[in-house]
């Protein structure tokens, strides 16, 4: 293996996918442990999370599930540490999960204030204390790769042209939920650069998930690549970024749009 192939390898590294039973985090996860990593997911649906283990080890990959619930951040200090104890390190930690509300996604004239109350919380405030206490673990390591999971929406206005002829919208409480986590990373990256640790955004685009035809339609107009994107390609970036490929890559916010956020 040439040098930089070997920069690429998380041969020797555990990685923890939270959210990793979900739509992209189910990729994440196999992008990880397909790389040489032991990865451990992190979710609430321990009946997914438990098929994708079996189905890695199938092909010989290193996979373990534990259940966590990232929204119930006032116990994941307490979680994390039992993790650190029976894994023994975290070289990797992946904030994937997308916890929210059975209203989410109504219009913002009919949304309650609880609601809004309760996704933030669940969603940003969650972000915030996990990446908080894993960084605190990976300076006192002296290293370790943090990315969070952002959006475009959390970068650039909504384009409502794309709803139309749906029932669809975009989330009142998502943008400012996306651009929160964007600049949390990058105050982390500034704060805990000079132990070694790595913290980045990815920020997908839309990703294709049998939506309703007419929005993909006017979604993959909007885009130069002309097509919405597949969890795939959000993973890879996310490899990249866990790898020694990216050492000198912090604070950064890695779009990976096809093109949505360039025009």
């Amino acid at each position: 293996m040439t040098k930089y192939l070997e920069k690429f390898s998380l041969k020797g590294k555990t990685a923890f996918v939270n959210g990793g039973a979900g739509l992209i985090g189910t990729q994440v996860v196999i992008a990880l442990a397909e790389a040489g990593a032991k990865v451990v997911i992190l979710d609430i649906n321990s009946i997914k999370g438990e098929k994708i283990v079996a189905d890695l080890k199938k092909k010989k990959l290193t996979a373990f599930f534990e259940e966590f619930d990232s929204a119930n951040f006032y116990e994941t200090d307490k979680k994390i540490d039992g993790l650190l104890k029976k894994y023994k390190k975290i070289d990797i930690w992946v904030n994937t999960s997308f916890p929210r509300t059975a209203d989410w996604g109504k219009k913002i004239e009919d949304i309650p204030v609880e609601s809004l109350d309760k996704n933030v919380s669940d969603h940003l405030n969650s972000y915030i204390w996990i990446s908080r206490k894993v960084c605190i673990i990976m300076k006192k390591q002296k290293g370790g790769s943090l990315i969070n999971f952002g959006s475009i929406y959390g970068m650039v206005g909504a384009n409502f042209n794309i709803y139309e002829g749906t029932e669809m919208t975009s989330a009142f409480a998502y943008s400012a939920i996306k651009g929160g986590i964007a600049n949390l990373s990058r105050y982390l990256a500034s704060y805990f650069g000079s132990a070694g640790v790595r913290v980045n955004t990815v920020c997908p685009g839309g990703i294709f998930d049998n939506q309703n035809k007419t929005f993909v339609k006017n979604y993959s107009k909007q885009t130069p690549l002309k097509r919405m994107g597949n969890p795939e390609e959000i993973a890879s970036a996310v490899l990249f970024l866990a790898s020694d490929g990216a050492s000198y890559i912090t604070g950064a916010t890695i779009m990976v749009d096809g093109g949505w956020t360039a025009i």
